[in-house]
């Protein structure tokens, strides 16, 4: 991006020297004027185009919705420039001064263009829009909700504590399964190291000692032997299996499978509930506390919900929705969402605190969530565990079985 010098004066009639970084010469005047100082020089002293540069930026402009900015970098974007202008900066001072700061590769292409974008006039909600993969809908229309309601620093915070709070219960989910997945794959190597390595050292034996083995050693052999001979054809046969249902369930029918089994299976079904029942929760009470019409604010919701088979009960009851501000009666009716929920709800309208409903419903399924996730914690550890331990327990006798077999009929 070219680099400008600039000599100005500021609001108070001192001189300023310094460099902008931006798209052309108009934008950094633009720049400057947001900064509150009259430009009385500006040179372009790096990044000039080169032959051929109309190209270059048309290309890069293709691509920018491929630009994506992490989830983690998003929120300390967001929470630092809800700070900066809460400080009294303006929007574009703000993000000038995070332009400047050494980022990633990504945050140092997206701060700078909605920097750009925003003192040439547009406003941040229409820039947002730009990188749809870094700002999903729910982040510009809260943006959008904040700047017409002038309240945009409030708006911005509101997001922090939002994706603060659903981090927080995807990290909950992800760190209940790390234990297990632990005993889960030392358990699998386990077995198979005892099949590969070991067990065809007991065959070498018992073959040249003689004798009928007992049948799970014989079962136990053949399992050896099949994993031995035939074990890369089965890693194939998983792999390629692996691969098909991973693109299989992000189409939208494998998508729908997947969620509706989530929802199904006992212990699982209420963990998937809590955290999507939570999350509309959560994600509605934001909106609509921001100023968000109703109806907008369950499309979005229904698209951040994650779950594709509550989010088409969130559709229908959309559309059963006729006088854009009742929603418990159409949510009930659908027969997906629980009485609970529906209920406070109604409280929430009839009393005309909804986002108090919402919030305390957001608290009501997050303790649902953790509950339901120390459930399966509990339960899941020691089954693996004794699974594992069955798995090794009969490698183990049936190698003693054949061991005793031979030795009594040797006399020893």
């Amino acid at each position: 991006m070219p680099t400008f010098n600039y000599i100005a004066r500021d609001s108070g009639g001192a001189r300023k020297d310094g460099t902008v970084d931006a798209a052309d010469r108009n934008s950094a005047l633009l720049l400057l004027q947001q900064m509150g100082c009259t430009p009385l020089s500006l040179t372009q002293t790096a990044g000039a185009k080169k032959a051929g540069g109309s190209a270059k930026l048309k290309f890069k402009f293709s691509t920018n919705q491929k630009i994506r900015m992490k989830p983690r970098a998003m929120l300390l974007f967001t929470r630092e420039l809800a700070d900066l202008l809460s400080s009294g900066m303006t929007l574009g001072r703000a993000l000038h001064t995070q332009a400047k700061r050494d980022s990633d590769s990504a945050n140092a292409t997206i701060i700078p263009r909605l920097r750009d974008e925003v003192v040439q006039g547009s406003s941040l909600s229409d820039a947002l829009r730009i990188y749809p993969d870094s700002f999903p809908k729910l982040y510009v229309s809260m943006v959008r909700a904040g700047e017409a309601s002038g309240a945009l620093a409030e708006a911005l915070q509101g997001l922090c504590f939002h994706y603060e709070r659903v981090q927080e219960a995807k990290s909950k989910v992800i760190t209940a399964l790390i234990y297990p997945a632990i005993v889960l794959g030392v358990g699998v190597l386990s077995v198979i190291g005892l099949m590969i390595f070991i067990v065809p050292k007991f065959s070498t034996i018992f073959d040249e000692l003689g004798g009928t083995m007992p049948i799970p050693t014989q079962i136990l052999m053949g399992i050896s032997n099949g994993m031995i001979q035939y074990g890369w054809i089965m890693l194939l046969i998983l792999t390629g299996a692996g691969i098909a249902f991973s693109r299989y369930i992000k189409t939208p029918d494998g998508r729908k499978w997947l969620d509706a089994r989530q929802l199904q299976l006992p212990v699982v079904s209420k963990i998937a509930r809590a955290n999507s029942f939570a999350h509309f929760a959560r994600t509605l009470e934001t909106l609509i506390r921001n100023g968000v019409p109703i109806l907008k604010a369950l499309t979005i919701s229904e698209e951040t919900v994650g779950n594709s088979v509550i989010a088409a009960e969130i559709a229908a009851a959309r559309n059963r929705v006729t006088d854009g501000s009742s929603i418990a009666k159409p949510l009930a009716e659908g027969g997906v969402f629980p009485p609970l929920l529906t209920d406070m709800l109604a409280v929430g309208e009839e009393t005309g605190d909804l986002p108090g409903a919402l919030a305390q419903i957001t608290r009501r399924y997050d303790e649902e969530l953790d509950f339901s996730i120390k459930i399966l914690t509990t339960v899941l550890e020691p089954v693996l565990i004794l699974g594992v331990a069955l798995i090794i327990g009969f490698v183990a006798i049936s190698m003693l079985m054949a061991v005793f077999d031979l030795t009594s009929g040797l006399g020893v």
